[in-house]
């Protein structure tokens, strides 16, 4: 199950709860659905399930495909969902900024950008974060095929996950790498991280340096929606913060 280390693999049961993110003030903040069941514990079974409430479906508005999401303009484009965790984050625009506030353990939050579809893409975001938790990238988003997932934790590891829908509000992940690498410090969340999603390869990225390269051809996703995703392990409050993320094609 996933606990401290985001990478450990698990089957999660999820219904996905579309909103749009905070939009226009500071305090202006996202529609996630609530979970009806507790967060798993170390002793429960690697397979359960979670209850989650769909809120109002958002209509998407023109968005350039490639860009940089400084989350000073509309948001509108953006989907959010939460999986984990017994209250929901709060989720707002601060000082140019996306801040993710967490206030219980176990809490995975994602955002997806809705508006386009990519088959080639390099994603990047200038990350931070109180150092008791994990922020990532996602690419080839589809409700149909799947996602993956590349996150780094605040006690230097990382991971990248294969997440696939196995039914209306069933999730599995499946680890695809995870390790320790010297590009990140013990404690400490202040990252630019870098996703890369070209055919069959996969390209990470911590500060601009390219440190492992992932083939993924056995898991066939081909095009998808990007996102980004922060989540809270055994310790709170956890905060993250996102200065901005840059598409650019690839």
């Amino acid at each position: 199950m996933i606990r401290k280390q985001f990478h450990l693999v698990v089957l999660v049961g999820f219904f996905l709860a579309s909103c749009n993110l905070a939009v226009g003030t500071p305090t202006s903040q996202a529609d996630l659905s609530t979970p009806t069941v507790p967060p798993q514990t170390p002793t429960e079974p690697a397979t359960a399930t979670q209850t989650f409430t769909p809120s109002p479906t958002f209509t998407s508005t023109p968005h350039p495909m490639y860009f940089t999401e400084d989350f000073n303009s509309d948001l509108n484009a953006w989907e959010s969902f939460q999986t984990g965790g017994a209250t929901v984050p709060k989720v707002m625009t601060e000082n140019s900024q996306l801040r993710i506030d967490f206030t219980s353990t176990d809490t995975w939050y994602y955002a997806i950008q809705n508006a386009h579809e990519y088959s080639s893409v390099a994603i990047s975001a200038k990350v931070d974060g109180n150092p008791i938790g994990s922020i990532g990238l996602v690419c080839d988003y589809t409700e149909s095929k799947g996602w993956y997932e590349f996150s780094v934790a605040s006690d230097r590891t990382y991971s990248v996950l294969l997440g696939q829908w196995l039914a209306e509000g069933i999730a599995q992940y499946t680890p695809i790498a995870t390790d320790t690498t010297n590009y990140l410090l013990a404690d400490n969340l202040n990252y630019t991280i870098g996703l890369t999603c070209q055919g069959d390869t996969l390209f990470l990225y911590i500060n601009g340096r390219l440190f492992r390269t992932l083939d993924v051809s056995r898991y066939g996703l081909s095009q998808g929606k990007i996102g980004i995703t922060a989540a809270s392990f055994d310790e709170i409050p956890m905060t993250a913060f996102i200065d901005w993320v840059n598409i650019s094609e690839k």
